[in-house]
């Protein structure tokens, strides 16, 4: 194993906390994790909640201590997460896709979130907690989240939680250390292939209304860049455009 064994904690605000809390005691290996049965407060991109019914999915956190990383580069740590997700349900059904910035999706549905969590010393990343949840083996789900589906759903199957994070750990540590080896081009590369809605037009929304466009590239500090029918090109920071689904 390659990574820390996982703590597991049975319930938790939100395993972000639990896990920055452990590393305010003096815990600094990288690739350290927690996960937990139950969130009181899980919480997603835009302060979103994450609905998350008790024992059913995967909630967990891992932590890593980046050498000499640029806060204009953290776009790297997310793509390792993601990746790590990506490949770990691939193994279980088809049709999985990284959403752009971060949200892993099944078809149109959204089966994974993850709200990473940067803590700066100057100019550089000095640590980077990536927190997600993992829709395992809930049937129904209660929120107005628009799109959710559990791996469960998919498949017909239940799911061990701890043998799917484990998996997914070791493709984080496989990716970790091809960005302390120098390979981000690769990470990047595997990153936009798999990307959601890579091919063809489709719709999304900017201030400016609705649009098609096609993603043309995802930029190293992490812009989407778009190409309208009429050809013109549009750049997005996170948050400045969104998919129309």
């Amino acid at each position: 194993m390659n990574y820390p064994k996982p703590i597991y904690i049975p319930q938790t605000i939100s395993t972000n906390v639990s896990l920055a809390d452990i590393c305010s005691k003096g815990y600094t290996e990288d690739l350290t994790s927690v996960y937990s049965s139950f969130q009181t407060d899980g919480r997603g991109q835009r302060g979103n909640k994450w609905e998350s019914e008790d024992g059913k999915n995967l909630l967990f956190s891992f932590v890593v201590f980046p050498k000499e990383l640029p806060a204009r580069e953290h776009f790297i740590l997310l793509q390792i997460t993601a990746l790590a997700l990506f490949d770990t349900l691939s193994e279980y059904t088809d049709g999985i896709s990284i959403k752009w910035p971060n949200d892993i999706y099944w078809m149109d549905k959204k089966i994974c979130g993850t709200l990473i969590e940067n803590d700066l010393s100057g100019m550089n990343i000095e640590r980077s907690i990536s927190g997600t949840g993992v829709n395992l083996n809930q049937k129904i789900f209660r929120s107005d989240a628009p799109n959710p589906v559990s791996l469960s759903q998919i498949t017909g199957q239940e799911y061990d939680i701890e043998s799917v994070l484990h998996k997914i750990m070791n493709s984080a540590s496989g990716y970790y250390h091809m960005y302390e080896n120098g390979e981000n081009d690769i990470i990047r590369k595997k990153y936009f292939d798999a990307i959601y809605r890579k091919d063809g037009f489709h719709k999304y929304k900017d201030d400016n209304g609705t649009f098609d466009a096609t993603i043309e590239d995802i930029e190293k500090d992490g812009r989407l860049v778009l190409k309208d029918r009429e050809e013109n090109v549009r750049k997005y920071l996170f948050k400045e455009v969104s998919y129309i689904i």
